[in-house]
């Protein structure tokens, strides 16, 4: 045996060696085809041309469709404490706000008394009634939509928007602890997880917070019939097909029936005997209870509309209403204001100016800049470079090398390809 030879391992272990280089590839080396438009006076000038009147014709269209939508938003913020007792008087009219076609000229009255409110099987005393009484002065065709409008809550904060436990909110029968370790903190538990504790059913902020003013449906006060006497009639809406579709798949009713171990949230604690859930006087389905549901979908900026309820079939005929909310939900505490806002919709949606002046002012500007380009085009006119230049490829001459001389025609480069030089 010779022990000369070098030992066959040293060919077999020997490490590549490492490099970080890409792979030679089109994509890797940036050799993929391109294309870079050379922007020019007779390019850029017909362009912004075109967009300009293809924009503002699609704004005055927007904010024409939105004109038509009819609207009446009353803010009721103050109707507690500032409304008579005995008879109904007259509204400031900073706090109406018509947008009807021919009259915008509208007044409306309230006052507030106690009542007594069902939820459930159980009877809440001594609630602040406010009732309005307005007109309306134009026919509303349907669907007929009532929102409810607050200005100054902030449904964006960070904490507030986490606040909320999926889980719980599926119907899932979770524990105490799962609640206590959600993000509903700090209204996830009645007392941490001490034994005696119980979770609030639903945990959170977001829940705890829940707009509880009750609307009614409203009235049309003395509306003749077809033998000429006059009686109230309701203008009957709905609290159904107010939610998405999708949301609602994301609710459901508890598993368990076990209410020991759950309690309302204190803001909700009013509605039941004791604060406490019981057999008589269970839990809200949330599936089914499409205001939560609307609720829960917060509102990204600090003045927001959601849905209350709605007409899809009958006409709001011209005439004086009245209606009645049961006044719970109190935004003097945040130094807020809520309305209500009864409105009809377009082919656009709902009453908004924003995105047809959004549209008038990108045409109107583009319009404006074409005109401005035109007009120092024409009179001190810019001579334009030789865009050949710019080729990646070019292989300089030896004259333009020296510095003794300006580039000629085409040429090879060294690399086969064509280029400038």
């Amino acid at each position: 045996m010779d022990d000369s030879s070098p030992p066959e391992s040293i060919d077999n272990t020997k490490e590549k060696k490492k490099s970080r280089r890409p792979a030679n590839t089109a994509f890797r080396q940036q050799r993929l085809k391109a294309w870079q438009p050379i922007l020019t006076p007779k390019t850029v000038i017909p362009l912004f041309f075109v967009i300009g009147i293809i924009c503002a014709p699609i704004g005055g269209l927007l904010i024409y469709a939105s004109s038509t939508v009819k609207e009446l938003r009353i803010d009721y913020t103050d109707c507690f404490r500032d409304s008579p007792t005995d008879e109904a008087k007259l509204m400031d009219t900073s706090l109406i706000f018509p947008s009807f076609k021919d009259n915008n000229t509208i007044n409306a009255m309230w006052q507030h008394s106690l009542t007594n409110q069902t939820y459930g099987n159980y009877l809440v005393q001594n609630l602040t009634k406010c009732t309005l009484t307005f007109a309306i002065p134009e026919e509303m065709a349907p669907p007929v939509l009532l929102y409810y409008r607050l200005e100054n809550f902030y449904q964006n904060h960070r904490r507030y928007v986490q606040s909320f436990f999926d889980k719980q909110l599926a119907g899932d029968d979770v524990s105490l602890v799962d609640v206590s370790n959600s993000n509903c903190e700090p209204l996830a538990t009645t007392n941490g997880t001490h034994p005696n504790s119980r979770a609030y059913y639903p945990c959170g902020l977001i829940a705890n917070s829940l707009f509880n003013d009750t609307f009614q449906s409203p009235i049309f006060l003395n509306p003749p019939d077809s033998n000429g006497s006059e009686s109230n009639e309701t203008y009957v809406m709905k609290n159904t097909s107010i939610s998405w579709e999708s949301d609602k798949e994301l609710y459901k009713p508890r598993v368990s029936n076990d209410y020991t171990k759950i309690v309302p949230p204190p803001n909700w604690q009013i509605r039941y005997p004791d604060g406490n859930y019981s057999t008589e006087n269970p839990p809200p389905n949330l599936h089914e209870d499409e205001h939560f549901i609307v609720w829960m979908r917060t509102a990204g900026l600090p003045t927001f509309s959601k849905l209350y309820m709605r007409n899809d079939t009958s006409p709001m005929r011209i005439g004086t209403y009245s209606m009645d909310i049961i006044d719970n939900f109190r935004t003097d505490q945040y130094q807020g204001r809520k309305s209500i806002v009864i409105t009809t919709l377009s082919v656009m949606g709902g009453k908004n100016n924003f995105l047809g002046i959004l549209w008038l002012v990108v045409g109107g500007f583009c319009i404006v800049l074409a005109l401005v380009f035109l007009v120092t085009n024409l009179i001190k006119p810019r001579k334009l470079g030789d865009h050949t230049y710019l080729s990646w490829n070019n292989a300089p001459s030896s004259a333009a090398a020296k510095g003794k001389g300006k580039a000629s025609g085409p040429t090879i480069a060294r690399d086969g390809r064509v280029g400038m030089v």
